[in-house]
């Protein structure tokens, strides 16, 4: 049975995207930097809250620029080129960021480490697309953000060992991480961009501009943005709010390691336990479920029952983003694939410029639990807007699929000679 399910679960999907999945894991076992990065600021040197809010909200604003130029990137260049670029030149970023000291120069090499690393986002999600069939699309998202959280559980652990060492580690580890995969994408993986979509009449007399006209699909992004600035508070304001409360910097990494450690042992189960349901039921449910573990934060103090709050908020997560980017997937055009990608990816660093700015006013001027019970409200206003848009876009899913099914070609038969039956009329035997 298990056996069974194991080749339901990963049977089946090309080769390209295993080795997609090789270099997100590898990528993320490597990812200490954003983990800490906000204890690392206001523990290590110094900085306040606000500032150290800034400057990741500096490192996602960049992410904003790095997410546009990479989509374009991606469908005019190629997705190959464009994540070797952005791996190599994160890598760099990263390094610089570590010998970094100033706070103006952190902030800037933070903007910039934020192009480079969200520049790849689009062409990658791009090619994940490109190779795997729609039919099989759930299920390849939920594996790859498997790798993504088993890498991130044990970035989380080792991360906060790294730390007590040398915070420096967390750096050059990282940037290690990041140019292991771009080798694995320089050796391993091919173009994957359909033949002549750079050149489709479709892309060139709509571009960027039509993806920022289509209106199910910016409600669907904005939803997203909403959803985001409450999840990316686990990587902002929660650390500052444990080390408030006496717990270590390795207590906080075990404690935000259960997340990942949960999506490991569960996340490939999704699949089934969502099939057949409604899309923005399932996203609604996902976002309401994170709206309440994050909310419970308010009375959190020990870290046991951080943890429970990290336990709640990521079930609603590993509902939620398998099906968040499958929906993305069917509304994308496959011509102008990177520049949705890009785009709904801008949400992304959109949120990660607020959540922790934001944050960190809210947290200064009204206080830690005006913080949590506003990120309940606001992902409970996200999964309204989520049910109320579901049926348009199913009817642009079902659109979009319908446009991409080529019509039969037109039989053509040659007149058969005086006395000889065409094979083309010719019944056809039952026998074997």
């Amino acid at each position: 049975m298990v056996r069974s399910w194991l080749c339901e679960t990963t049977g089946g999907l090309p080769r390209t995207f295993w080795y997609l999945w090789c270099g997100t894991l590898v990528n993320r076992l490597g990812g200490f930097v954003l983990i800490f990065l906000t204890v690392y600021l206001t523990k290590e040197r110094g900085f306040s809250d606000i500032q150290a809010g800034l400057v990741v909200g500096l490192w996602s604003a960049g992410g904003g620029i790095g997410t546009m130029v990479g989509g374009v990137l991606a469908d005019r260049v190629g997705r190959r080129p464009t994540l070797l670029l952005a791996h190599t030149g994160g890598a760099a970023m990263m390094v610089l960021l570590g010998f970094s000291r100033p706070f103006v120069m952190i902030a800037v090499v933070a903007f910039a480490l934020g192009m480079f690393a969200e520049a790849a986002r689009p062409a990658f999600a791009a090619m994940m697309v490109d190779v795997v069939p729609d039919r099989d699309r759930v299920r390849a998202f939920s594996l790859n953000y498997w790798a993504i959280n088993l890498g991130f559980a044990s970035a989380a652990i080792l991360g906060g060992f790294a730390a007590h060492l040398d915070y420096l580690l967390l750096f050059l580890i990282d940037a290690a991480a990041t140019l292991i995969t771009a080798a694995i994408v320089f050796i391993k993986i091919k173009e994957t961009r359909p033949a002549g979509a750079h050149l489709s009449a479709h892309a060139a007399q709509g571009g960027l501009g039509m993806v920022l006209r289509d209106r199910v699909f910016l409600i669907f992004t904005f939803v997203n943005l909403l959803a985001a600035v409450v999840f990316l508070q686990h990587i902002s304001m929660l650390p500052i709010a444990m080390t408030d409360d006496g717990l270590s910097s390795s207590t906080f990494g075990w404690v935000i390691a259960l997340n990942g450690v949960l999506i490991v042992l569960g996340q490939l189960f999704i699949p089934k336990l969502i099939a057949g349901h409604s899309r923005a039921r399932v996203l609604a449910v996902g976002t309401i479920v994170q709206g309440i573990g994050f909310g419970l934060t308010a009375v959190a103090g020990s870290a046991w029952l951080y943890a429970m709050t990290v336990l709640v908020w990521t079930l609603g997560e590993m509902v939620y983003s398998p099906s968040s980017a499958a929906t993305i997937a069917d509304l994308a055009p496959a011509s102008v694939r990177g520049r949705y990608q890009g785009v709904f990816s801008l949400s992304w660093s959109i949120a990660g410029f607020t959540a922790p700015v934001a944050g960190g006013f809210v947290r200064d001027l009204l206080g830690n639990s005006a913080l949590w019970i506003g990120c309940a409200l606001v992902a409970f206003l996200a999964a309204a807007i989520n049910l109320a848009a579901g049926p348009a876009r199913e009817r642009r899913t079902a659109a979009l699929a319908a446009a991409r099914v080529p019509a039969p070609p037109r039989a053509t038969v040659e007149p058969a000679p005086p006395g000889v039956i065409s094979d083309t009329l010719a019944p056809t035997s039952s026998a074997s």
